[in-house]
């Protein structure tokens, strides 16, 4: 059906129509590509963040955790 109507139009519509049909085309796969490409940066810059508070939690929780840790440690040692 496509082909019949494209014979009833002239030359110049029917290679100006290719083309917008072929930029658009294009357009999708390029953006398609893209996009993929801009959810991987997305997780990786998630699991660098995440990484980061971890990281800042240890830091800031370490004494408070070594604490509770030594504090049970002796009262199992200790029998209760």
């Amino acid at each position: 059906m496509g082909v019949e109507i494209c014979a009833f139009v002239s030359g110049n519509q029917k290679r100006g129509s290719m083309n917008l049909f072929v930029l658009k085309t294009w357009l999708e796969t390029k953006l398609a590509k893209d996009e993929q490409g801009a959810n991987l940066v997305e997780y990786i810059l998630l699991v660098a963040l995440i990484a980061l508070a971890v990281i800042a939690a240890v830091i800031f929780l370490r004494g408070q955790v070594s604490d509770k840790f030594n504090e049970t440690g002796s009262k199992l040692s200790n029998g209760g």
